[in-house]
């Protein structure tokens, strides 16, 4: 399988740990946070149980596959997620414990995926010198 760095270089997909990876590590903890958040505040609402196991299982899912092979759409995938957590308790009528919990790790969960997308794409002194 060939995967495309964010430098737009085809390489063969192996496993190797880069710097960004510890975001996506972090991205497995806020999803397994908030997988186990219905049993953890015993939320009565079904539509919040549904949606934080839901969530957390894409985050989840979504870290562990980008720590093996990196591709922009995870990263942009995960952002997704993050806005849905973040509007979710609005679109789904969520109750004051579950609204609370999905706000905090929405916002986490952008800002980790926009930090990793922004070190993937424009971290400038890691790059070569074009000259």
């Amino acid at each position: 399988m060939r995967a495309t760095t964010a430098c737009g270089i085809k390489e063969d997909a192996v496993v190797h740990w880069r710097k960004q990876s510890t975001l996506d590590v972090y991205k497995l903890v806020l999803g397994a946070f908030v997988f186990v958040s219905p049993w953890l505040f015993a939320f009565t609402y079904s539509p919040a149980r549904l949606d934080a196991w839901g969530s957390g299982l894409l985050v989840m899912a979504l870290s562990a596959v980008a720590m093996v092979v990196f591709f922009d759409w995870e990263e942009w995938l995960a952002l997704a997620i993050g806005l849905w957590m973040l509007a979710a308790p609005w679109v789904l009528g969520l109750p004051r414990g579950a609204t609370k919990i999905h706000i905090a790790a929405g916002l986490v969960c952008v800002y980790l995926a926009g930090l990793e997308l922004w070190l993937v794409h424009y971290h400038r002194w890691e790059r070569p010198n074009p000259s």
